[in-house]
């Protein structure tokens, strides 16, 4: 019998780990990706994915796996999967379905009579049982006798060495219950547990909840993180002695505001159908989305009061930022809060400079930055050192030491040295 086709659409940190997996099942594997430089890396061995290196991908090769940019390749598929981008519209109001648009009349155009589709992308609740169907539905095509269609939401986490894609349960919600088993039974190739929803509904609202249970308890300590600051409080130590309760609490932590895609963007994915549904506001989420949003400008009013202490005015001051990706250990840079940092620093007259062991270059709306080539000297002739995420590479109390003021936003130092959050 001839192994299951799949094509994965979307070969970015989604797509090409669940790629890998499905390779090393044993599942023919082609990923769809509209960019062309990124097919010709793969297809030529080069990962650019944090959690896959590039040996990862000369080994996928070698089980079969290719990359493409021909949506024909979808005409041969059992199985196709959408691992597109869902960012928020120009002004962060609205989804922008617009990619899973287009995978969807990729998809409408040469599906294979049987296939099972399933959307991985984040969305609002809805999305799978109306939008996609409905291109499918366009075509003439009928659910459970053309085609089968399910949601089975990403958990990807990049840079996680303890759990990834295998041993991280997979919700899956079929659009028909027929769906739904299919679906089940495809994904327990690939990974150890899969967690059956009652339909493609609970399963877009489950992934939705699950970030946005985070969006809200990081605003919550962000806020008293605030607060705590201005009574004197060390709002690090509060959290220390509070998680030694064994039940009942979860630690989370502030920091210079929230990054990656999914706390600053799939709450609003939640919030936008509340509103548009029902005509209310999601007001845990708005509540959260304006604490979050606002860490960025507390952040530098808080380097602002630092370089104060020492006399100095944030206009013409050298402040060197440390780790600049949205999370410690990968060169992750999406929805990263040093972005925002590094623009108010700009605009109220510092001279900005970056150090980042994961990235040599850094992109900014105002203009890119050349990391510094030698670190120590920067460290030297910087005004202030603010440490935006703590990679593992840094020796943070040896920075801090070296450094005429230390800010950290992680709290991650115990040095006397060093001005936390």
């Amino acid at each position: 019998m001839s192994p299951t086709k799949i094509v994965i659409i979307g070969q970015g940190y989604v797509g090409l780990p669940l790629a890998k997996e499905a390779c090393a099942a044993g599942l023919s594997v082609v990923g769809l990706d509209l960019n062309r430089k990124t097919v010709d890396a793969l297809n030529a061995g080069r990962s650019h994915v944090d959690d896959l290196s590039d040996q990862d991908i000369a080994t996928m090769l070698t089980q079969g796996y290719r990359a493409t940019a021909d949506a024909s390749a979808i005409a041969e598929a059992d199985v196709v999967i959408i691992c597109v981008p869902t960012p928020l519209n120009a002004d962060g109001s609205s989804p922008d379905l617009g990619p899973v648009e287009g995978a969807m009349k990729s998809i409408a155009a040469h599906l294979k009579k049987g296939a099972l589709v399933v959307l991985e992308s984040t969305t609002y609740p809805g999305t799978t049982d109306t939008l996609v169907k409905g291109i499918l539905d366009e075509r003439g095509l009928r659910i459970d006798e053309d085609y089968f269609l399910a949601f089975s939401p990403e958990r990807i986490d990049p840079g996680n060495p303890t759990f990834g894609l295998r041993n991280t349960p997979k919700i899956v919600g079929g659009v028909s219950s027929e769906s739904g088993r299919r679906a089940a039974e495809f994904y327990s190739s690939l990974v150890d547990t899969v967690v059956q929803a009652r339909g493609a509904r609970e399963a877009e609202t489950a992934k939705l909840l699950e970030n946005t249970y985070r969006h809200v308890n990081i605003a919550l300590v962000n806020e008293m993180a605030r607060f705590c600051h201005e009574l004197g409080i060390d709002i690090w130590d509060v959290i220390d002695a509070a998680k030694t309760k064994p039940f009942g609490f979860q630690a989370f932590y502030p920091g210079p505001g929230v990054g990656g895609h999914c706390i600053p963007i799939d709450p609003n994915y939640l919030s936008y159908e509340v509103k548009r549904s029902l005509g209310y506001p999601f007001r845990f989420v708005e509540l959260a989305q304006e604490i979050n949003s606002s860490m960025p400008r507390y952040t530098v009013d808080r380097i602002q009061a630092l370089l104060n202490d020492e006399s100095k005015a944030v206009k013409g001051s050298s402040v060197l930022l440390l780790g600049v990706t949205y999370k410690a250990d990968i060169a992750d840079q999406r929805e990263s809060p040093a972005i925002p940092v590094a623009e108010e620093l700009r605009n109220r007259g510092a001279d900005v400079r970056f150090h980042d062991p994961k990235i040599a270059e850094w992109r900014l709306p105002s203009g890119s930055l050349e990391r510094v080539a030698d670190l120590e000297q920067a460290l030297a002739t910087s005004d202030i050192v603010v440490l935006l995420q703590k990679h593992s590479e840094y020796d943070l109390a040896r920075l801090s030491d070296k450094s005429a003021v230390f800010f950290d936003t992680r709290g991650a130092t115990r040095t006397s040295s060093a001005r936390r959050l």
